[in-house]
């Protein structure tokens, strides 16, 4: 069973440069409060930890 982490949007996208914005497409994220659960990875920890204004990581599984 592979690890995987639970990331949840705290922050708005409003006025966030694109690049911050397509960061959050690419997690999955769009709208406030909204979680997904994504394979633990070297990238995905990369992208949340270039919105650490945004993004919080809730849990940690496996």
């Amino acid at each position: 069973m592979a690890k995987t982490i639970v990331v949840k949007q705290i922050g708005s996208p409003i006025r966030r440069p694109a690049k911050q914005r397509q960061t959050l497409i690419g997690l999955g994220l769009n709208k406030m409060h909204k979680t997904r659960e994504l394979e633990d990875t070297p990238a995905v920890r990369g992208m949340v930890a270039k919105l650490p204004h945004m993004v919080v990581i809730i849990e940690e599984k496996g």
